[in-house]
């Protein structure tokens, strides 16, 4: 008799949260790391419109409704920003009443590894 249980197959199974120590980073060989341990690395992704340089009394004197002008030219590419280092540009897309965006650029990741 086999002791081993199987989960359902309607459900997903359990994601472990729990920071990965240090014995998972072990390295079998040289140059490689346990591809299980990068999969769970949280990582901040954001979308950037535009920037812009302003003072700060300029600053204080923002209300509803003011406008800022971006250094953006309408209809540029956006930038998606992976930990604050541009990895792509795209388009703002619609999904299900959600914002999205539709990627129209990768940056080859040669160029992403000098960014580090």
């Amino acid at each position: 008799m086999n002791d081993t249980t199987t989960e359902p197959q309607d459900q997903e199974p359990e994601t472990n949260d729990t920071p990965p120590t240090s014995e998972e980073f072990h390295v079998s060989q040289p140059g490689n790391i346990n591809p299980e341990v990068l999969q769970n690395i949280s990582v901040n992704l954001s979308i950037e419109v535009g920037r812009t340089s302003i003072k700060i009394k300029d600053l204080m004197r923002l209300t509803q409704g003011s406008v800022v002008e971006l250094d953006r030219i309408a209809g540029e590419p956006l930038d998606l920003l992976v930990n604050d280092t541009v990895v792509a540009q795209g388009e703002v897309v619609l999904v299900n009443d959600r914002y999205g965006v539709r990627l129209t650029r990768v940056v080859p990741s040669t160029d992403r590894l000098k960014s580090l």
